[in-house]
């Protein structure tokens, strides 16, 4: 996302705007704000384990949850400890994250 330029009457309120495609982002500032510990935005990436190793580098929470079906997810935090979820779709070739890969049986012999 890219931040864009808040209207003129609107800017000075703080806060600023991002915007990809048809979506924005609005964020805003007020005083004595405390970070909301359930309520969060969930961002639906392309390459979660790339985000994941990114976060972990940059020293950012990851926290892995697998609780939500056909999807593969971490939560992680900002600055201001605002929770963060991230997910992927979970396509058919892939296994699940932490589940070992269904190993073929040998048939049984008689």
């Amino acid at each position: 996302m890219a931040e864009v330029a808040k209207p003129a009457e609107l800017a000075k309120r703080g806060g600023c705007w991002f915007r990809r495609g048809e979506w924005e982002l609005h964020l805003g500032v007020e005083r004595d704000f405390v970070a909301a510990r359930k309520a969060h935005p969930g961002v639906v990436v392309d390459d979660l384990d790339a985000l994941a190793r990114r976060l972990g580098a940059a020293a950012r929470p990851v926290t892995w949850d697998g609780d939500f079906p056909g999807h593969r997810r971490f939560y992680s935090q900002d600055d201001h400890g605002n929770r963060l979820e991230f997910l992927e779709p979970i396509r058919d070739e892939e296994p699940v994250k932490d589940e070992e890969p269904v190993k073929d049986e040998e048939p049984i012999k008689d």
